[in-house]
């Protein structure tokens, strides 16, 4: 059994809303108990530092010079491996619009990672799919969009946990075949007016892909996707690297959005981690310099954000404290998975997968069910 004391931990009060309380937390593969160190246990010190639980990634490509699309099942070991040193305990490698055939190849290899045994728990997928508008395409490729055609996914209903998808091109029905079979679905890459983003998300559509980006966007005349997030209970993704989105639209979103429906992502890629340069991303160059990534002609292609720095600036730019911020990167993704009975906080009983941090949100430890 190991105890760590000393940290300022990030637990749910009676009513479920993070705070920081003082305390020991004993764990092995589960958390025994909280409060007291237990005698016995090695101890592990955090130094003042935060005690969190381990971020939930729900939107991530890829990192570290490898990408989830990756022929390569060591390439999602590689991202399993990475993800710890920045906060993150589980996630759901992102494919992206390619080749059909690449994608279940994709998916394939994530159904066999999710038995990896260390690194950063892989929960299932997130498909980006190619079901999506090629007026909002973003970073996706054009060639790849196809027709949506439920049978071209159904085989991978057990990895499938998440699908974006444009619900003008798609229509409602799929909408329901993806839900009966447990997949949540998402808009995203979509040029839907706000009545046929409502129109989805009253069938069932519970969530909007990276807020802001790659779909219609709010006007005071036509809402559109952007509209119907803030006027529905649909969660919302947001990439909060001050490129895609910036400080003043997080502010807004975090005084319209009730706090349980934000939900912090980073949509990375391979080009994280690795500083200035050229990069890939489904077969297009991508130049990164700073936090800014961009295909050739200039469209901001996804994030080289890590998920600690996401966390940074959506607390800095809303002021909203960090119990309170925690939540949207670990509560928010486990409730919307339906995983919180596992995962998600620090409590008796629940996965050992703890973060440790310190005030400017850099990474000290990460324990992934009870390991370091």
């Amino acid at each position: 059994m190991k105890t760590l004391i000393n940290g300022r931990l990030i637990v749910p009060d009676e009513c479920g809303d993070f705070k920081i309380c003082a305390g020991a937390i004993n764990f092995d593969e589960k958390i025994i108990s909280i409060g007291e160190p237990a005698d016995g246990a090695e101890v592990i010190d955090a130094a003042g530092a935060y005690v969190s639980p381990g971020f939930i990634n729900v939107h991530f490509h890829g990192a570290a010079g490898v990408d989830a699309m990756d022929e390569d099942l060591d390439a999602l070991q590689r991202l399993a491996d990475f993800l710890p040193s920045t906060g993150v305990t589980s996630f759901l490698p992102t494919t992206m619009t390619l080749p059909i055939e690449k994608i279940h190849g994709a998916l394939e290899r994530i159904r066999a990672g999710k038995n990896f045994n260390h690194g950063a728990k892989i929960l299932g997928a997130h498909v980006e799919s190619p079901f999506i508008s090629k007026k909002y395409c973003g970073a996706q490729d054009t060639a790849y969009i196809i027709p949506a055609d439920f049978a071209l996914i159904e085989n991978f209903a057990d990895v499938i946990k998440i699908i974006t998808v444009a619900p003008e091109e798609t229509g409602l029905g799929f909408i329901e075949r993806c839900l009966a079979v447990g997949i949540i679905v998402s808009i995203g890459h979509s040029a839907a007016t706000y009545e046929e983003a409502m129109a989805a998300i009253e069938r069932g559509a519970s969530r909007i892909t990276h807020l802001f980006n790659a779909q219609s966007p709010f006007h005071h005349r036509k809402a559109g996707v952007v509209g119907a997030a803030f006027d529905s209970d649909a969660n919302v993704e947001l990439i909060a690297d001050n490129v895609h989105v910036s400080p003043v639209a997080q502010r807004i979103v975090a005084k319209v959005k009730p706090r349980r429906q934000i939900i912090l992502i980073t949509d990375s890629m391979r080009a994280c981690g690795l500083g200035d340069g050229i990069s890939e991303l489904g077969g297009q160059k991508v130049f990164v310099k700073g936090s800014l990534a961009t295909l050739e002609d200039g469209t901001i292609a996804g994030s080289v954000a890590k998920m600690n720095d996401v966390l940074r600036n959506f607390c800095a730019n809303t002021r909203l404290d960090v119990a309170a911020g925690v939540e949207l990167a670990t509560k928010n993704p486990a409730v919307e998975l339906n995983i919180y009975d596992e995962r998600g906080s620090l409590e008796v009983g629940k996965a050992a997968d703890i973060t440790v941090f310190d005030d400017a949100f850099n990474i000290k430890k990460t324990f992934v069910n009870g390991s370091l």
